[in-house]
Formats: structure tokens, C-alpha cells, sequence
């Protein structure tokens, strides 16, 4: 099955080095996965009636889908690309995600949106850990 972000890295007109383009592709995949459900995941505890309670769980969704989106947009790009920023942002993006994955987590019991964005969370952090392995 192919991706679009699986196409874009094989159409690339440039070399890429020892990059490992599945984990690339997949981490790429993960953070927009993520940040779309952490985005959700906010909006749904918005909607929840004990919204007061879930200040710090919305916080750390958007936080946590911010840092997603600005990581795939990272990835995205090859040009002028420089390992230490990636590395920065790939680390970065592990870390929230797992705050993310934690506070969700202790709302998952109640709140199935949380269940599946902590799910998420895990994915991407897993997916961020894996290609920086990989970049040595």
C-alpha cells in the first residue's frame, strides 16, 4: 500500500543519505495521526460536562498536537537539512507525547476519546523513538 508521504519521500530529486525512509514515512504518519487526535481528543473535553476537571488534559492536547504538526512539517523537509534540529524535534515530539499519553491515560476510564488519543500518543512517540535509532 502506498502513502502520500511514502510517495513524496520516494519522489524526493535529491539523495537523502542513510535516512531509513519507512521509519520516516511512518513517523511522519504518526504525528499527523496524533495531532489530529489530540486535537479531537481537546475539543471533546470541551464538550464534556466536567470540562473544569480537564483543563490540564486539553492543555496538554494542544501542546502535544503542536508539537506533532511542527515535527512532520520537520520531517518534511530535506533541504538544507541539519541532523541536530531533527534530532531536537524528534525528541521533543517523543516527550510530549508521552505527557500526553499519560494525562489521557488517566482519563481513559471515563472518557473514550481519551482512550483512543492516548493510543495515539503511544504510536507517535514509539514511531519518533524508532527514527531517531535510526539517524544514529
Amino acid at each position: 500500500m502506498t502513502t502520500t508521504v511514502g510517495d513524496m519521500l520516494r519522489t524526493y530529486p535529491a539523495d537523502l543519505g542513510g535516512v531509513d525512509r519507512q521509519a520516516m514515512a511512518t513517523c511522519i504518519e504518526e504525528c499527523l495521526a496524533c495531532a489530529q487526535a489530540c486535537t479531537a481528543c481537546a475539543d471533546a473535553c470541551l464538550s464534556e460536562g466536567m470540562v473544569g476537571e480537564l483543563t490540564k488534559c486539553i492543555r496538554t492536547d494542544m501542546d502535544c498536537a503542536d508539537v506533532c504538526t511542527t515535527t512532520a512539517s520537520v520531517l518534511s523537509r530535506h533541504t538544507g537539512y541539519d541532523a541536530n534540529v531533527t534530532r531536537a524535534v524528534l525528541r521533543a515530539c517523543a516527550t510530549v507525547c508521552r505527557a500526553c499519553g499519560d494525562e489521557c491515560a488517566s482519563h481513559a476510564d471515563l472518557h473514550e476519546h481519551c482512550r483512543v488519543c492516548a493510543e495515539a500518543c503511544r504510536r507517535c512517540e514509539r514511531a519518533c523513538e524508532e527514527l531517531l535509532a535510526s539517524l544514529g
